[in-house]
Protein backbone atom coordinates (compact mmCIF):
# COMPACT_ATOMS: atom_id res chain seq x y z
CA UNK A 1 0.00 0.00 0.00
CA UNK A 2 3.29 2.10 -0.36
CA UNK A 3 2.48 4.75 -2.45
CA UNK A 4 5.62 7.19 -1.84
CA UNK A 5 5.67 10.82 -1.16
CA UNK A 6 3.69 12.50 -3.42
CA UNK A 7 5.20 15.84 -4.77
CA UNK A 8 3.80 19.06 -4.11
CA UNK A 9 3.18 20.28 -7.39
CA UNK A 10 1.11 16.79 -7.97
CA UNK A 11 -0.79 17.24 -4.86
CA UNK A 12 -1.98 20.73 -5.72
CA UNK A 13 -2.72 19.88 -9.45
CA UNK A 14 -4.58 16.56 -8.59
CA UNK A 15 -6.01 15.97 -5.39
CA UNK A 16 -7.41 12.80 -6.20
CA UNK A 17 -3.57 11.10 -6.73
CA UNK A 18 -3.60 11.87 -2.78
CA UNK A 19 -7.19 9.94 -1.65
CA UNK A 20 -5.90 6.03 -2.02
CA UNK A 21 -2.29 6.54 0.00
CA UNK A 22 -4.35 8.74 3.05
CA UNK A 23 -7.35 5.76 3.31
CA UNK A 24 -4.92 2.87 3.59
CA UNK A 25 -3.43 3.75 6.83
CA UNK A 26 -6.75 4.31 8.55
CA UNK A 27 -8.23 0.70 7.23
CA UNK A 28 -5.28 -0.79 8.57
CA UNK A 29 -5.54 1.31 12.00
CA UNK A 30 -8.79 0.04 12.12
CA UNK A 31 -8.19 -3.52 11.17
CA UNK A 32 -5.40 -3.46 14.29
CA UNK A 33 -7.94 -2.09 16.47
CA UNK A 34 -10.67 -4.79 15.34
CA UNK A 35 -8.31 -7.73 16.32
CA UNK A 36 -7.48 -6.11 19.56
CA UNK A 37 -11.31 -5.76 20.68
CA UNK A 38 -11.38 -9.35 19.44
CA UNK A 39 -8.68 -10.56 21.21
CA UNK A 40 -10.12 -8.80 24.60
CA UNK A 41 -13.62 -10.17 24.34
CA UNK A 42 -11.81 -13.91 23.79
CA UNK A 43 -10.21 -13.50 27.13
CA UNK A 44 -13.17 -11.65 28.89
CA UNK A 45 -15.30 -14.46 27.84
CA UNK A 46 -13.21 -17.48 29.08
CA UNK A 47 -12.51 -15.99 32.79
CA UNK A 48 -16.16 -15.20 33.05
CA UNK A 49 -17.63 -19.00 31.64
CA UNK A 50 -14.62 -21.05 32.19
CA UNK A 51 -15.76 -22.15 28.05
CA UNK A 52 -13.64 -21.64 25.48
CA UNK A 53 -16.55 -20.18 23.29
CA UNK A 54 -13.75 -17.91 21.31
CA UNK A 55 -14.27 -18.53 17.78
CA UNK A 56 -12.88 -15.24 16.81
CA UNK A 57 -15.79 -13.72 14.69
CA UNK A 58 -18.39 -10.92 15.91
CA UNK A 59 -21.71 -11.01 17.70
CA UNK A 60 -23.74 -10.79 15.13
CA UNK A 61 -25.88 -7.66 14.71
CA UNK A 62 -22.91 -5.60 15.79
CA UNK A 63 -22.04 -2.79 13.17
CA UNK A 64 -19.26 0.20 13.40
CA UNK A 65 -21.52 1.74 16.08
CA UNK A 66 -21.67 -0.80 18.18
CA UNK A 67 -18.10 -1.51 18.00
CA UNK A 68 -17.00 2.04 18.22
CA UNK A 69 -19.57 1.90 21.59
CA UNK A 70 -17.46 -0.72 23.36
CA UNK A 71 -14.19 -0.08 22.20
CA UNK A 72 -15.08 3.52 23.98
CA UNK A 73 -15.37 1.76 27.21
CA UNK A 74 -12.33 1.56 29.80
CA UNK A 75 -10.48 -1.75 29.40
CA UNK A 76 -7.51 -2.81 31.14
CA UNK A 77 -4.74 -4.77 29.62
CA UNK A 78 -2.72 -7.03 30.87
CA UNK A 79 -0.25 -8.82 29.19
CA UNK A 80 -0.59 -12.50 30.73
CA UNK A 81 -2.19 -15.13 28.30
CA UNK A 82 -5.47 -17.01 29.48
CA UNK A 83 -4.12 -20.42 30.83
CA UNK A 84 -1.89 -17.93 33.43
CA UNK A 85 -4.87 -16.18 34.60
CA UNK A 86 -7.05 -19.20 35.10
CA UNK A 87 -3.73 -20.81 37.13
CA UNK A 88 -4.02 -17.64 39.19
CA UNK A 89 -8.60 -18.16 39.62
CA UNK A 90 -7.62 -21.33 40.81
CA UNK A 91 -5.05 -20.92 42.81
CA UNK A 92 -7.15 -18.36 44.84
CA UNK A 93 -10.26 -20.18 45.18
CA UNK A 94 -8.02 -23.20 47.16
CA UNK A 95 -6.70 -20.89 49.24
CA UNK A 96 -10.53 -19.95 50.37
CA UNK A 97 -11.23 -23.17 50.60
CA UNK A 98 -9.01 -24.69 52.95
CA UNK A 99 -9.78 -28.67 52.95
CA UNK A 100 -7.46 -30.61 54.84
CA UNK A 101 -6.80 -34.31 53.95
CA UNK A 102 -5.69 -37.17 55.31
CA UNK A 103 -3.70 -39.88 53.79
CA UNK A 104 -5.56 -42.75 53.57
CA UNK A 105 -2.71 -45.45 55.19
CA UNK A 106 -2.13 -43.12 57.91
CA UNK A 107 -4.35 -42.49 60.90
CA UNK A 108 -6.02 -39.04 61.32
CA UNK A 109 -5.65 -36.88 64.26
CA UNK A 110 -7.93 -34.10 64.98
CA UNK A 111 -5.95 -30.61 65.58
CA UNK A 112 -3.83 -29.77 68.67
CA UNK A 113 -6.21 -26.75 69.28
CA UNK A 114 -9.65 -28.68 69.28
CA UNK A 115 -8.15 -31.79 71.38
CA UNK A 116 -7.26 -29.07 73.97
CA UNK A 117 -9.30 -26.65 74.64
CA UNK A 118 -8.27 -23.94 77.74
CA UNK A 119 -12.16 -24.02 78.46
CA UNK A 120 -12.07 -27.68 79.32
CA UNK A 121 -9.02 -26.97 81.69
CA UNK A 122 -10.98 -23.57 83.05
CA UNK A 123 -14.38 -26.30 83.90
CA UNK A 124 -12.12 -28.71 85.41
CA UNK A 125 -10.08 -25.84 87.28
CA UNK A 126 -13.87 -24.67 89.04
CA UNK A 127 -14.81 -28.38 89.60
CA UNK A 128 -11.98 -28.76 91.82
CA UNK A 129 -12.37 -25.86 93.74
CA UNK A 130 -16.10 -25.80 94.14
CA UNK A 131 -15.20 -29.60 95.87
CA UNK A 132 -12.91 -28.34 97.65
CA UNK A 133 -14.84 -25.55 99.36
CA UNK A 134 -17.38 -27.95 99.84
CA UNK A 135 -15.51 -30.50 101.92
CA UNK A 136 -13.65 -27.26 103.90
CA UNK A 137 -17.32 -26.51 104.43
CA UNK A 138 -18.19 -30.13 106.14
CA UNK A 139 -15.32 -29.75 108.21
CA UNK A 140 -16.07 -26.46 109.25
CA UNK A 141 -19.60 -28.37 110.46
CA UNK A 142 -17.66 -30.80 111.96
CA UNK A 143 -15.45 -28.19 114.10
CA UNK A 144 -18.30 -25.93 115.07
CA UNK A 145 -19.94 -29.07 116.59
CA UNK A 146 -17.39 -29.67 118.52
CA UNK A 147 -16.73 -26.94 119.98
CA UNK A 148 -19.74 -26.99 122.57
CA UNK A 149 -18.80 -30.99 123.36
CA UNK A 150 -22.49 -32.38 122.84
CA UNK A 151 -22.04 -35.44 123.17
CA UNK A 152 -20.67 -34.52 126.73
CA UNK A 153 -23.92 -32.56 127.38
CA UNK A 154 -25.87 -35.54 126.48
CA UNK A 155 -23.83 -37.96 129.18
CA UNK A 156 -24.40 -35.34 131.53
CA UNK A 157 -28.34 -34.79 130.97
CA UNK A 158 -28.62 -39.12 130.90
CA UNK A 159 -26.61 -39.09 134.18
CA UNK A 160 -27.88 -36.47 136.13
CA UNK A 161 -31.77 -36.31 134.75
CA UNK A 162 -33.86 -39.31 135.51
CA UNK A 163 -37.10 -40.47 133.84
CA UNK A 164 -37.20 -38.17 131.00
CA UNK A 165 -35.13 -40.04 128.03
CA UNK A 166 -37.40 -38.60 125.44
CA UNK A 167 -36.54 -35.01 126.86
CA UNK A 168 -33.22 -35.01 126.71
CA UNK A 169 -32.83 -36.65 123.30
CA UNK A 170 -35.13 -34.31 121.81
CA UNK A 171 -32.75 -31.21 123.58
CA UNK A 172 -29.88 -32.84 122.27
CA UNK A 173 -31.32 -33.38 118.83
CA UNK A 174 -32.04 -30.07 118.27
CA UNK A 175 -29.07 -28.82 119.95
CA UNK A 176 -26.73 -30.54 117.41
CA UNK A 177 -28.97 -29.19 114.13
CA UNK A 178 -28.86 -25.61 115.55
CA UNK A 179 -25.21 -25.72 116.52
CA UNK A 180 -24.03 -27.28 113.15
CA UNK A 181 -23.30 -23.79 111.72
CA UNK A 182 -22.36 -20.50 113.04
CA UNK A 183 -24.92 -18.42 111.31
CA UNK A 184 -28.36 -18.64 111.11
CA UNK A 185 -31.65 -16.91 110.15
CA UNK A 186 -33.96 -17.67 113.15
CA UNK A 187 -32.93 -17.95 116.95
CA UNK A 188 -33.44 -21.71 118.24
CA UNK A 189 -36.54 -21.39 121.10
CA UNK A 190 -36.43 -24.73 123.39
CA UNK A 191 -39.85 -24.69 125.05
CA UNK A 192 -39.49 -27.00 128.37
CA UNK A 193 -43.21 -27.91 130.03
CA UNK A 194 -44.15 -29.54 132.31
CA UNK A 195 -45.60 -30.27 136.14
CA UNK A 196 -44.02 -29.23 139.34
CA UNK A 197 -40.49 -31.20 139.93
CA UNK A 198 -40.18 -33.06 136.72
CA UNK A 199 -36.36 -31.78 135.80
CA UNK A 200 -37.00 -28.33 133.86
CA UNK A 201 -35.16 -25.85 136.21
CA UNK A 202 -32.57 -28.79 136.91
CA UNK A 203 -32.12 -29.17 132.92
CA UNK A 204 -31.92 -25.48 132.44
CA UNK A 205 -29.36 -25.31 135.10
CA UNK A 206 -27.13 -27.80 133.44
CA UNK A 207 -26.91 -26.74 130.12
CA UNK A 208 -25.98 -23.31 131.60
CA UNK A 209 -23.55 -24.77 133.31
CA UNK A 210 -22.17 -26.51 130.67
CA UNK A 211 -22.36 -23.55 128.02
CA UNK A 212 -20.28 -21.52 130.88
CA UNK A 213 -17.32 -24.12 130.59
CA UNK A 214 -17.53 -24.43 126.89
CA UNK A 215 -17.94 -20.92 125.87
CA UNK A 216 -14.96 -19.99 128.47
CA UNK A 217 -16.95 -17.10 129.03
CA UNK A 218 -20.02 -16.39 131.75
CA UNK A 219 -20.88 -13.35 130.52
CA UNK A 220 -22.36 -15.31 127.38
CA UNK A 221 -24.81 -17.39 129.22
CA UNK A 222 -27.91 -15.49 130.71
CA UNK A 223 -29.83 -16.87 133.20
CA UNK A 224 -33.15 -14.93 134.00
CA UNK A 225 -35.63 -15.77 136.57
CA UNK A 226 -38.98 -14.05 136.78
CA UNK A 227 -39.26 -13.74 140.36
CA UNK A 228 -35.88 -12.67 141.58
CA UNK A 229 -35.18 -9.95 137.77
CA UNK A 230 -39.06 -9.33 137.82
CA UNK A 231 -40.82 -9.02 141.26
CA UNK A 232 -44.54 -8.27 141.42
CA UNK A 233 -44.03 -4.81 142.71
CA UNK A 234 -41.63 -3.45 139.32
CA UNK A 235 -43.39 -2.47 136.79
CA UNK A 236 -43.71 -4.45 133.47
CA UNK A 237 -42.29 -1.62 131.81
CA UNK A 238 -38.75 -1.71 133.43
CA UNK A 239 -38.80 -5.08 133.48
CA UNK A 240 -39.19 -5.52 129.67
CA UNK A 241 -36.27 -2.36 129.09
CA UNK A 242 -34.14 -4.35 131.85
CA UNK A 243 -34.04 -7.74 129.61
CA UNK A 244 -33.72 -6.23 126.18
CA UNK A 245 -30.58 -4.54 127.69
CA UNK A 246 -29.50 -7.66 129.15
CA UNK A 247 -30.17 -9.53 126.10
CA UNK A 248 -28.46 -7.00 123.69
CA UNK A 249 -25.28 -6.99 125.37
CA UNK A 250 -24.76 -10.87 125.45
CA UNK A 251 -25.92 -11.30 121.94
CA UNK A 252 -23.02 -8.23 120.81
CA UNK A 253 -20.78 -10.06 122.49
CA UNK A 254 -21.33 -13.50 121.02
CA UNK A 255 -21.42 -11.96 117.79
CA UNK A 256 -17.74 -10.29 118.67
CA UNK A 257 -16.55 -13.86 119.71
CA UNK A 258 -18.33 -15.78 117.41
CA UNK A 259 -20.07 -18.11 119.57
CA UNK A 260 -22.96 -18.87 120.34
CA UNK A 261 -24.43 -17.28 123.36
CA UNK A 262 -27.14 -19.71 125.77
CA UNK A 263 -30.28 -17.63 127.33
CA UNK A 264 -32.61 -19.82 130.01
CA UNK A 265 -35.68 -18.21 131.36
CA UNK A 266 -37.05 -19.56 134.58
CA UNK A 267 -41.01 -19.75 135.00
CA UNK A 268 -41.96 -18.13 131.97
CA UNK A 269 -45.23 -18.52 133.06
CA UNK A 270 -45.05 -15.70 135.50
CA UNK A 271 -43.78 -13.11 133.12
CA UNK A 272 -45.90 -10.19 132.58
CA UNK A 273 -47.47 -9.44 128.70
CA UNK A 274 -45.09 -7.28 127.99
CA UNK A 275 -41.77 -9.18 128.69
CA UNK A 276 -43.67 -12.04 126.53
CA UNK A 277 -43.70 -9.46 123.83
CA UNK A 278 -40.63 -8.71 123.90
CA UNK A 279 -39.25 -12.30 123.75
CA UNK A 280 -40.98 -12.47 120.69
CA UNK A 281 -39.78 -9.41 118.93
CA UNK A 282 -36.47 -11.60 119.42
CA UNK A 283 -37.50 -14.28 117.27
CA UNK A 284 -38.77 -11.48 114.42
CA UNK A 285 -36.04 -11.98 111.33
CA UNK A 286 -36.14 -7.88 110.75
CA UNK A 287 -34.28 -7.84 113.92
CA UNK A 288 -30.47 -7.86 113.53
CA UNK A 289 -28.72 -11.01 112.49
CA UNK A 290 -26.61 -11.24 115.95
CA UNK A 291 -29.86 -11.78 117.41
CA UNK A 292 -30.59 -14.97 115.38
CA UNK A 293 -27.33 -16.51 116.73
CA UNK A 294 -28.60 -17.81 120.01
CA UNK A 295 -30.69 -20.05 122.08
CA UNK A 296 -33.16 -19.70 124.37
CA UNK A 297 -34.43 -22.00 126.92
CA UNK A 298 -37.53 -21.09 128.34
CA UNK A 299 -38.82 -22.97 131.26
CA UNK A 300 -42.40 -22.92 131.87
CA UNK A 301 -45.50 -24.97 133.77
CA UNK A 302 -47.94 -24.19 131.61
CA UNK A 303 -49.64 -27.69 129.87
CA UNK A 304 -48.43 -29.01 132.97
CA UNK A 305 -52.25 -30.43 133.56
CA UNK A 306 -52.35 -31.61 130.01
CA UNK A 307 -49.31 -33.78 130.38
CA UNK A 308 -50.47 -35.38 134.09
CA UNK A 309 -53.97 -36.22 132.26
CA UNK A 310 -51.58 -37.80 129.19
CA UNK A 311 -49.27 -39.90 131.63
CA UNK A 312 -52.52 -41.49 133.59
CA UNK A 313 -54.06 -42.25 130.79
CA UNK A 314 -51.36 -43.87 128.99
CA UNK A 315 -49.77 -45.59 132.28
CA UNK A 316 -50.79 -49.19 130.94
CA UNK A 317 -49.12 -48.69 127.86
CA UNK A 318 -45.40 -48.67 129.73
CA UNK A 319 -46.04 -52.21 131.26
CA UNK A 320 -44.06 -54.80 130.35
CA UNK A 321 -45.50 -56.84 127.06
CA UNK A 322 -44.62 -59.69 125.38
CA UNK A 323 -42.74 -59.37 122.32
CA UNK A 324 -45.10 -60.12 119.86
CA UNK A 325 -47.09 -56.83 121.18
CA UNK A 326 -43.80 -54.57 121.59
CA UNK A 327 -44.09 -53.24 118.07
CA UNK A 328 -48.13 -52.30 118.14
CA UNK A 329 -47.03 -50.75 121.50
CA UNK A 330 -44.21 -48.87 120.66
CA UNK A 331 -46.88 -47.44 116.99
CA UNK A 332 -49.54 -46.74 119.81
CA UNK A 333 -47.36 -44.88 121.99
CA UNK A 334 -45.48 -42.69 118.97
CA UNK A 335 -49.27 -41.86 117.64
CA UNK A 336 -50.15 -40.46 121.25
CA UNK A 337 -46.85 -38.26 121.71
CA UNK A 338 -47.52 -36.61 118.43
CA UNK A 339 -51.16 -36.40 119.62
CA UNK A 340 -49.46 -34.86 123.15
CA UNK A 341 -47.48 -32.09 121.18
CA UNK A 342 -50.87 -30.77 118.91
CA UNK A 343 -52.71 -30.36 122.05
CA UNK A 344 -50.01 -28.44 123.87
CA UNK A 345 -49.01 -26.46 121.15
CA UNK A 346 -52.62 -25.49 120.55
CA UNK A 347 -52.85 -25.02 124.22
CA UNK A 348 -49.68 -22.44 124.11
CA UNK A 349 -50.63 -20.42 120.68
CA UNK A 350 -53.82 -19.40 122.68
CA UNK A 351 -51.75 -18.08 125.17
CA UNK A 352 -49.18 -16.02 123.27
CA UNK A 353 -47.67 -15.84 119.69
CA UNK A 354 -44.18 -16.67 121.03
CA UNK A 355 -44.94 -20.62 121.53
CA UNK A 356 -45.36 -20.99 117.64
CA UNK A 357 -42.08 -20.69 116.98
CA UNK A 358 -40.92 -23.23 119.62
CA UNK A 359 -39.72 -26.37 119.98
CA UNK A 360 -41.95 -28.02 122.49
CA UNK A 361 -40.18 -30.48 124.98
CA UNK A 362 -42.86 -31.98 126.93
CA UNK A 363 -41.70 -33.39 130.68
CA UNK A 364 -43.39 -36.24 131.94
CA UNK A 365 -44.54 -37.13 135.65
CA UNK A 366 -41.65 -39.12 137.65
CA UNK A 367 -42.81 -42.90 138.90
CA UNK A 368 -41.52 -43.68 142.31
CA UNK A 369 -38.28 -45.49 141.29
CA UNK A 370 -37.86 -42.29 139.86
CA UNK A 371 -37.94 -40.42 143.03
CA UNK A 372 -35.61 -43.09 144.76
CA UNK A 373 -33.19 -41.74 142.32
CA UNK A 374 -33.14 -38.64 143.08
CA UNK A 375 -33.08 -39.39 147.07
CA UNK A 376 -29.96 -41.16 146.27
CA UNK A 377 -28.36 -38.79 144.09
CA UNK A 378 -29.21 -35.62 146.66
CA UNK A 379 -27.75 -37.58 149.77
CA UNK A 380 -24.59 -38.44 147.74
CA UNK A 381 -24.42 -34.78 146.88
CA UNK A 382 -25.12 -34.15 150.55
CA UNK A 383 -22.35 -36.20 151.75
CA UNK A 384 -24.55 -38.66 153.11
CA UNK A 385 -24.42 -42.86 152.33
CA UNK A 386 -26.94 -43.79 149.46
CA UNK A 387 -28.82 -46.12 150.59
CA UNK A 388 -30.84 -47.68 149.06
CA UNK A 389 -33.60 -48.34 151.46
CA UNK A 390 -32.99 -45.40 153.18
CA UNK A 391 -33.70 -43.69 150.31
CA UNK A 392 -36.96 -46.20 149.38
CA UNK A 393 -38.37 -44.86 152.89
CA UNK A 394 -37.91 -40.93 152.52
CA UNK A 395 -39.52 -41.79 148.64
CA UNK A 396 -42.23 -43.43 150.68
CA UNK A 397 -43.61 -40.35 152.82
CA UNK A 398 -44.21 -38.13 149.22
CA UNK A 399 -47.88 -38.35 147.41
CA UNK A 400 -48.43 -40.18 144.31
CA UNK A 401 -51.20 -40.80 141.75
CA UNK A 402 -51.59 -44.74 141.31
CA UNK A 403 -52.73 -45.97 138.19
CA UNK A 404 -52.79 -49.45 136.97
CA UNK A 405 -50.08 -50.52 139.70
CA UNK A 406 -47.84 -47.61 138.89
CA UNK A 407 -46.77 -44.68 141.33
CA UNK A 408 -46.46 -41.19 139.86
CA UNK A 409 -44.83 -38.86 142.36
CA UNK A 410 -47.95 -35.39 142.40
CA UNK A 411 -44.58 -33.35 143.00
CA UNK A 412 -42.29 -35.02 141.65
CA UNK A 413 -38.47 -34.72 143.38
CA UNK A 414 -39.44 -30.73 144.38
CA UNK A 415 -39.36 -32.03 148.22
CA UNK A 416 -35.94 -34.09 147.76
CA UNK A 417 -33.76 -31.44 149.02
CA UNK A 418 -35.78 -30.52 151.78
CA UNK A 419 -36.08 -33.94 152.82
CA UNK A 420 -32.54 -34.75 152.51
CA UNK A 421 -31.95 -31.52 154.64
CA UNK A 422 -33.81 -33.08 157.62
CA UNK A 423 -31.60 -35.75 157.97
Amino acid sequence: MDCGQPSLESAATDPRASGPCVIAPVRAVLRLRRRVWLLRKRRLLQLGSGSDTGTGALRPGCGSGALRGELDQPKFFTFDGPAELSSRTLRKRRRRSRVVLYPEASRKYRPRAERRSRAQRCLLLLAAIVGFQVLNAIENLDDNAQRYDLDGLEKVLQRAVFGQPAAVGRIVALLRDYLATHVHSRPLLLALHGPSGVGKSHVGRLLAHHFRAVLEDSALVLQYHSRHHCPQPRAAQDCREDLARRVAEVVAQAEAEEKTPLLVVDEVELLPPALLDELDGFMQPQRSHHFHNAIYVLLSGTGGAEITRFVLQNASRAQPLRPDRVRGAQAAAEESEEELHSSLRELLAREHPLWQAAAIVPFLLLDKQDVVNCFRDEMAGEGFFPEQARAELLASQLSYYRVAGREFAITGCKQVVAKVNLL
